[in-house]
């Protein structure tokens, strides 16, 4: 009883601040919201040692020929970023349709439109890369509104305003266990359906793929799917722009693997997992290092848990 109420209290708390910084950040310009979700960032990068430490030591793993510095340089990035897309979430839940659509600009709407033409639906998909959440809120303001995979938030009142932010401009949330009817269901009925990739899997659908040269275990939902309905499969990615700004890209769709090929899910999981590689190489300062995304990790940082709990259990189930 005494940890039931303790567990209240601390949502309550929980969602009074974010509640309270988001009436702020709807009220600040851009720039002035930026900046606070830099300071945001940059304290959790001050007061989370554990980690902080975490993410220097992915870096290194990831990166072997950067010094520490560097990797630290990069973590200390990373976490000023992800205080901003907090910022900008929080923002962007209060803005209306037009407003959404002045602060984005989109690439490759057209290989959307292309895939949706052939009638069966399209699987896109991203990581905890750049400004994934506004992707999915800007998503319905250039083409049909999708379905988003999802897992609950552990604080139902903070899960009520995050589950607002994402259906407001017209998505759809689908959460993961008892799934996959509901998503045979719209690629069926010629929706799209998007899935993150890069969260560690404990689950019987989990597939070992490399991930910066390293295994990783993956959800084979994505490949499974695409390989049972024939969806095609487009990766997904939001940046910033220098004017503040940003840049929803819908990247060319992953080709399935040809018939006769020995494991095609993990084949077509590896593919869409060198993707989001590639962007992760090209601006790791925007990826999610302070998350678990490896169990083989040194002593010194191997029993701080991630950003998320494990995957286990979360699979795609019926």
């Amino acid at each position: 009883m005494a940890s039931a109420v303790l567990r209240r209290l601390r949502h309550a708390a929980e969602y009074g601040l974010v509640a309270s910084v988001r009436f702020a950040a709807r009220w600040m310009p851009d720039r002035a919201a930026a900046a606070l979700g830099t300071l945001v960032g940059l304290t959790f990068w001050a007061l989370d040692g554990a980690h902080r430490r975490l993410a220097v030591r992915q870096l290194q793993s990831a990166f072997p020929l950067r010094s520490e510095s560097e990797c630290r340089a990069i973590a200390r990035r990373m976490f000023g970023h992800f205080g901003r897309l907090l910022i900008a979430i929080l923002k962007f839940s209060t803005l209306d349709r037009e407003g959404i659509r002045r602060r984005v600009e989109y690439e490759g709407v057209e290989r959307v439109e292309q895939a949706l033409a052939q009638g069966k639906g399209v699987l896109i998909f991203s990581g905890h890369f750049g400004f994934w959440e506004l992707q999915g809120m800007a998503h319905p303001l250039a083409l049909p509104p999708m379905q988003v995979l999802a897992r609950p938030l552990d604080n139902p009142r903070l899960h009520r305003l995050l589950e607002h932010a994402r259906t407001s401009t017209g998505n759809g949330v689908i959460y993961r266990r008892g799934a996959v009817r509901r998503v045979l269901r719209a690629l069926a009925a010629n929706q799209a359906v998007a899935i993150m990739i890069d969260q560690h899997i404990q689950s019987t659908d989990a597939v070992y793929v490399d991930f910066f040269n390293r295994p990783a275990a993956t959800t084979s939902a994505l490949a499974a799917l695409a390989i049972k309905t024939g969806a095609p499969v487009v990766p997904v990615f939001a940046l910033p722009l220098p004017d503040g700004r940003y840049r929803m890209i819908y990247e060319h769709p992953v080709p399935l693997p040809p018939a006769g090929t020995p494991d095609p899910v993990r084949e077509l999981t590896q593919r869409c997992t060198d993707v989001l590689e590639m962007y992760v190489r090209r601006y790791p300062e925007l990826w999610l290092w302070m998350h678990r995304r490896w169990r083989d990790l040194p002593p010194d940082v191997e029993s701080i848990p991630g950003m998320f709990p494990s995957a286990s259990g979360e699979g795609f189930t019926e």
